[in-house]
């Protein structure tokens, strides 16, 4: 029997994840953590503790915080032997700490932790597929040996996420738990938010590409990420897989589905616009510069599905009701 920890065990993704857990046999229990109130789904206060689930606030970027939380009664009873991490995907991103993008400095206290408690035998993680590096064009079809982005102007977000990619090459090399990596594309929830997308995530508003370019992204349900983290869970295997449905869609199409309009800017303009968006700290509502706004890819989830059987349940469901895409 499983016993798993669920990190941002608030934010969409991860109310879900702990919702299928509670009903997964094979799980005995699972130990929510965030830095947020107990969400009213997570306390029943009129039956009383709900079996099973326990919740614990916990800053994932301050060591005294996490301190506490891997000392606590709480997680000592809890027996964890899984981490499941979810990086923070909701509308606002997080402020940095001591200099480092909040989801940097939290993995990397995490995995400190882990280590250190002695318990864990399990570590995975949701990563990004904008780590790639894209070459012009719709037809980058990238598989796990691909080259990630290290251009030194690659921006702040995707760099974050590589900085994350990387720091898990030692645990996946050298332990001491088995560690997975996920690395998902866009990720589209049932009503049609989008997360995980640098250029579109976060809150309504303008979001900004390049005139001219509208490229196709590879695309993933909210449904079929929590099969995949399952798989991942459940499976002995390790290392880094690719994780996607069959099938892309135009950025303006994403951009529409998360109530943001799509705004159509000379590529000599658009670097511009999103280096003066972030100095006056407006870089959530405005699409971060870089390759991903020009040039689109898809995935190889071969590894995937021999290795950890994930199987995407509804491939092109998106895809078939998708209306046209914008024009201009």
């Amino acid at each position: 029997m499983t016993r798993v920890l669920v990190t941002h065990a608030d934010s969409p993704i991860g109310r879900r994840i702990v919702k299928t857990l509670r009903s997964d046999d094979s799980v005995e229990s699972v130990l929510a953590v965030s830095q947020a109130p107990t969400p009213p789904e997570f306390d029943n206060r009129s039956r009383g503790p709900i079996p099973g689930l326990s919740y614990q606030r916990a800053d994932l970027a301050k060591p005294r915080s996490m301190r506490r939380l891997f000392r606590s009664p709480t997680f000592e009873s809890a027996r964890v032997d899984t981490v499941l991490h979810i990086p923070w995907h909701g509308l606002a991103p997080l402020p940095p700490v001591s200099g480092l993008p909040r989801r940097t400095a939290e993995l990397r206290l995490l995995l400190k932790s882990c280590r250190e408690a002695g318990t864990v035998e399990n570590f995975v993680c949701l990563g990004s597929a904008f780590v790639y590096q894209l070459l012009p064009g719709n037809a980058n079809r990238l598989d796990e040996g691909s080259e990630l982005d290290f251009d030194p102007d690659v921006g702040p977000d995707i760099r974050s996420w590589i900085d994350c990619d990387m720091m898990l090459h030692e645990p996946l090399n050298r332990g001491p738990f088995r560690t997975v990596l996920l690395r998902v594309p866009s990720v589209v929830s049932d009503d049609g938010s989008v997360y995980f997308n640098p250029s579109v995530s976060g809150r309504p508003g303008p979001r900004l590409r390049a005139l001219g370019f509208d490229p196709m992204s590879a695309i993933l349900t909210e449904k079929d990420l929590t099969q995949a983290l399952l798989c991942a869970i459940h499976s002995r295997e390790s290392g880094i897989f690719n994780v996607a449905g069959r099938g892309a869609i135009p950025l303006s199409q994403l951009a529409r589905w998360n109530q943001c309009r799509s705004l159509a800017v000379p590529p000599a303009l658009l670097g511009w616009m999103s280096s003066g968006a972030r100095m006056l700290g407006n870089s959530a509502s405005l699409s971060e510069e870089g390759p991903h706004l020009r040039y689109g890819f898809t995935l190889d989830t071969t590894r995937a599905e021999r290795d950890l059987f994930f199987r995407p349940s509804v491939p092109n469901e998106l895809v078939r009701q998708m209306p046209p895409p914008a024009t201009g």
